[in-house]
């Protein structure tokens, strides 16, 4: 039966939340602008209303996670996006894997931030919650669903499938209910993929405050008061922005297998370009508070950060991106709503700044170069052509279809060689970014003059060239542009270095986040300099095979073929691929296939043997076994040294009928270098090539081979019960006993043949990793002879490409120290409010 109730109660939360975000938007308005005796009554009355709001967008969460949770399958949503073989963390994936999922979670954190604003920076709240309740209606419509003639006004995640498809099936009954869903994205089926997206949208989320703050104070002409409350803010939203972009680029490590972290892919890029203009805007924000300069330049930084987020949303959910990005979304009818969103926010922000532009400050003191105002601003500068140096090839499909919307022909492409292109030039802007971060500090603690500068860069120099001329030697890095980088990246990490003993020596360790931020800016460089610039392939093709026809030559020669058993070198390592395995719930490790007999419900197996892990016992044979995601098969690879067993490593893949063949990798980690390896092809159970039958007579006690595995036949043994067949008096079971030796694995196959009157039973037994199935076909007492049929097809294998990536580690460190340095930053500033506050001086 369908169940329309909780769909019912989503929609007029929906309606709900849109309507008080409106009201509590025009309801701060009169709280700024009304005379100081009547501000109370409307403070009381806008925080009611945007309590409802937030109430309302919490009951709109809920209502869309109870619909995936229960599988309802009744609502489009549900259907698209879930599928009864899902766990729980996975549910809560395909809760944002749709459109309408992922704007219901920016509009929870903007109600989390607005109701943490309301409680702490009171005298802001009017014209920030102004700002803040537009943005949510702006979010909710696109939620809204609603059709007036030709107009549709955002896409309902609460529709029902019946609604949504046009299917036969429900003109014959309406009431029809999918008894499963089309499942969640194979490449979010991952762990990071429950909290990548979370952080990430509550980074694009965080960027509001700061444009609200500046907007707030632009429109109250409070033109330098904005930047305190605001900057403690900003620099959460580059955490939590920058959190977002790591946790993304682990995910791609983890779970895809293009061999890497970052691919300069279009969606990648929108979201890399607001946060280094955001990281930018700190910089003079930082800089206006210690010496009143850069606040127009802070101005432009801040409302470029916020517009750069809505143009990523626009860019990753209009589809304009389908042709050049595998992360974007369909387009959903949306787009012009979100260019709406858009320009309306980037016109109001254009008109409050022209209007006020000429009261704004400015320093007329010009810069010296050798003070730290001029550096920081040399940063941003940098920051920002960076920004443009990849959001511009980055909009060409958006400049394609504009010119296409009016007629017009373009012929512009985004570059091929997107990794080799975006590179080149980044990789110098990180290069001119790291020497400004070493230098800077230097002129951000102490007065400087030339001499100065010299004599404190003297030491961090030498230390530097020292430290630099061993990794150069080590880590035999001798092309001239990873050369500097190294010297780069090792003067920034020694030069913040020195600035932090000194702090830390001081016991002022809450002032040393720049430092911290930028000493891991310097890990990241070397670390993605060794890990992508000197990754080397291990795996090369030495058979002579072309693996696939569609492959490029590198790709045929960049793999290797893993026979089931076979022991095949793999540079300093025997690789051994040992067969496939499944993900078992409450055991801790993977269950390899042959355990496990497959049943009719979704992730479900009986155990064909014990599953015993280090001694435990999990499950007996004969047990219902539950799977986690059945459709995914680990592939077991053992690697050796020298005849000693190293370790395992577990590459996963499944056969999707719509993507193809889709694959994740698994590292082996160690402190200098990951070995990272994942299966490019492999051989297909499901429709098997047969050959020609082989028939062979054998006596007990023989020795043949079977699809060339030498095979003993050690005789018959007569059965008094089969597993599944009943037996009747008189009847006669025999079970032939084979041995197959497959390398270093002994197998044993055992077909038994049966005899009930004038008719004979046979059944086979089919061994899937050697490919073949063997049947006991006649038994000729005379001759003591057993008579096999043995068919074969493909034995089992994997195509594998194992890369070793060095240094990897460094690069992880470097984020994590850079995030240490934002949240040290944070806390600074928080201590500032709290002591402030305890002064009660407003914030």
């Amino acid at each position: 039966m369908i169940n329309t109730l909780i769909g019912n109660i989503g929609h007029f939360a929906v309606i709900l939340a849109f309507v008080t975000s409106l009201i509590t938007a025009y309801a701060y308005y009169q709280y700024t602008v009304v005379p100081e005796l009547e501000k109370p009554n409307w403070r009381r009355f806008s925080r009611i209303a945007f309590y409802i709001h937030s109430i309302a967008s919490f009951a709109i969460a809920f209502a869309l996670f109870e619909i995936i949770y229960n599988h309802r399958f009744e609502y489009f949503y549900a259907y698209s996006h879930s599928s009864m073989a899902l766990p729980v963390h996975y549910m809560i994936s395909s809760f944002w894997e749709g459109q309408e999922g992922s704007f219901i979670l920016w509009i929870f954190w903007n109600v989390v931030l607005g109701l943490v604003l309301i409680q702490t920076n009171k005298k802001w709240e009017g014209p920030v919650m102004v700002v803040f309740s537009l943005v949510q209606a702006f979010l909710v419509s696109m939620i809204l669903g609603v059709v007036i003639g030709d107009l549709k006004i955002g896409s309902s995640p609460f529709i029902l499938l019946r609604d949504a498809v046009n299917a036969p099936i429900f003109q014959l009954n309406p009431d029809f209910i999918p008894e499963d869903g089309t499942g969640l994205n194979p490449l979010l089926q991952n762990i990071w993929m429950v909290i990548h997206p979370p952080t990430l949208f509550l980074g694009y989320a965080s960027t509001l405050i700061p444009f609200a703050f500046l907007i707030g104070g632009l429109a109250t002409r409070k033109y330098t008061e904005w930047v305190r409350p605001a900057l403690p803010w900003a620099q959460f939203s580059a955490m939590i922005l920058g959190m977002g972009i790591i946790m993304g680029a682990y995910w791609a490590y983890v779970t895809l297998n293009f061999g890497g972290y970052w691919n300069w892919d279009p969606v990648e890029n929108a979201v890399y370009v607001p946060w280094l203009i955001l990281v930018a805007g700190i910089h003079t924000m930082i800089t206006f508070k210690k010496s009143s300069t850069a606040l127009k330049s802070s101005i432009v930084l801040i409302i470029a950060s916020f517009i750069l987020v809505l143009y990523a949303t626009f860019l990753v959910r209009s589809g304009v991106l389908g042709d050049s990005s595998v992360h974007s979304f369909t387009d959903l009818g949306l787009s012009g709503q979100l260019l709406i969103y858009m320009l309306f926010f980037l016109a109001v922000a254009i008109f409050l700044a022209a209007k006020h532009w000429k009261h704004i400050p400015t320093s007329e003191k010009e810069a010296d170069v050798y003070s730290r105002e001029f550096w920081i601003f040399i940063g941003a500068t940098t920051l920002a052509l960076m920004a443009f140096q990849v959001i511009l090839p980055t909009s060409i499909p958006v400049w394609n279809s504009i010119v296409e919307s009016f007629g017009g022909i373009s012929n512009i492409a985004p570059p091929v060689d997107q990794v080799g292109f975006y590179t080149k030039f980044q990789l110098w802007f990180a290069v001119v970014v790291a020497l400004l971060t070493a230098v800077g500090q230097y002129f951000w603690w102490n007065k400087m003059d030339a001499k100065t500068l010299r004599e404190a860069l003297v030491l961090p120099y030498i230390i530097s060239v020292l430290v630099s001329a061993f990794i150069i030697i080590a880590g035999k890095v001798f092309d001239i542009t990873y050369i500097i980088v190294v010297l780069a990246s090792v003067f920034t990490i020694v030069a913040n270095a020195t600035i932090l003993t000194r702090l830390i020596k001081k016991s002022t360790f809450k002032l040393a986040g720049g430092s911290l931020a930028h000493i891991g800016l310097g890990l990241i460089l070397i670390g993605t300099m060794f890990s992508s610039g000197y990754s080397e392939v291990i795996s090369q093709n030495m058979s002579g095979l072309v693996y696939s026809n569609s492959w490029e030559d590198e790709l045929n020669k960049e793999h290797v073929l893993l026979w089931i058993n076979k022991p095949t070198q793999i540079k300093e390592y025997t690789a051994i691929y040992r067969g496939r395995q499944k993900k078992v719930s409450g055991v801790p490790e993977l269950v390899p296939v042959k355990y496990l007999q497959e049943t009719d419900r979704v992730n479900e197996a009986i155990a064909k043997a014990d599953i015993v892990v280090r001694g435990k016992t999990y499950f007996q044979k004969g047990d219902v076994v539950p799977i986690v995601l059945e459709e995914n098969d680990y592939f077991r690879i053992d690697y050796y040294k020298e005849d000693e067993f190293q370790f395992s490593l577990n590459p996963m893949s499944q056969f999707n009928t719509a993507m193809g063949l889709i694959s994740s990798p698994d590292s082996r980690r160690f402190v200098n270098r990951d070995l990272y390896t994942f299966v490019s092809a492999i051989n297909d159970f499901e429709d098997p090539e047969w050959r020609d039958d082989e028939v062979y007579e054998v006596a007990p006690g023989d020795t043949f081979f079977i699809a060339d595995f030498v095979t003993n036949f050690e005789g018959g043994e007569v059965l008094t019960e089969v597993e599944g067949v009943p037996l009747f008096d008189g009847d006669v079971a025999v079970k032939a006993k084979l041995t197959v030796q497959d390398y270093d694995v002994e197998k044993r196959l055992e077909p038994i043949f049966i005899i009930r009157g004038q008719q004979v039973g046979r059944i086979p037994v089919v061994d899937t990793e050697l490919g073949v199935k063997v049947e006991l076909t006649n038994i000729v007492p005379e001759e003591n002879k057993f008579v096999f049929t043995v068919n074969r097809y493909q034995k089992d294998y994997v195509v594998l490409k194992a890369i070793i990536k060095p240094q990897i580690n460094i690069l992880w460190a470097g984020t994590i120290i850079m995030l240490i340095g934002f949240c040290v930053a944070i806390y600074r500033r928080y201590d500032e409010f709290k002591k402030m506050r305890d002064k009660g001086l407003e914030y």
